[in-house]
């Protein structure tokens, strides 16, 4: 568990007059990454995975509240903060990932571009490697370019099921790829490498130039 306990008090003012989290409405089509990802994986990826974990989270977040509300009881709160941030994390990796794609082809702005370049070497390498983490995903989770504030770098990393890439590793994410079966079984079928590599044709590469020139700032 990530979150220290001595936190926990501090958690109270906030759910307890926090507004519940609600589905993000997709910027495109269901049908406009076809044929990369089809109508059928998007309309289950964002109206059924998606939305359970936000009502998941609602749920849970309440539950939190309401036990904090009355004499600790140490067990049920750690259990709810272990709901809390695997379907925090499911909401907060899919709102990024809507926006990660794009059915219209774009290029990265050249600050992102030189940044690749000097970290990677080249742009291929950039994709081969973040390619690679994310079909070696043992199980469940995501591929994720980030970028290291205190190293003032790109980097890649992994992180299982719905683990949130900055809680974790302390990367801000740029790009992911969801490597769950739900994200592309049903049209590649189990060969993950065919769908990561497919990723890249739909990829929204303003927007991440975007939440880079962001996290250098």
């Amino acid at each position: 568990m990530m979150i220290a306990v001595r936190h926990l008090k501090n958690l109270r003012p906030v759910i307890s007059c926090r507004q519940k989290h609600t589905l993000p409405e997709l910027p495109y089509e269901y049908n406009a990454l076809e044929p990369i990802i089809s109508r059928d994986i998007m309309s289950l990826h964002h109206s059924k995975h998606h939305a359970t974990y936000v009502n998941n989270l609602n749920a849970a977040e309440e539950k939190l509240a309401q036990a904090q509300a009355k004499v600790a009881d140490m067990n049920t709160t750690l259990s709810l903060l272990s709901a809390v941030k695997f379907n925090g994390g499911g909401h907060v990796n899919h709102t990024i990932l809507w926006q990660n794609l794009s059915p219209s082809c774009s290029q990265p702005t050249c600050p992102f571009l030189k940044a690749v370049e000097q970290d990677f070497g080249s742009w291929e390498n950039m994709k081969n490697q973040l390619s690679a983490a994310s079909v070696g995903v043992q199980g469940s989770g995501w591929g994720w370019l980030g970028y290291n504030k205190l190293m003032k770098k790109l980097q890649i990393a992994t992180c299982q099921n719905q683990d949130p890439l900055e809680a974790t590793t302390g990367l801000v994410p740029l790009f992911g790829i969801d490597v769950w079966e739900h994200a592309y079984y049903l049209q590649y079928k189990n060969v993950r490498a065919d769908y990561v590599k497919a990723i890249f044709e739909v990829a929204n590469w303003q927007d991440v130039s975007a939440r880079y020139e962001k996290a250098v700032c």
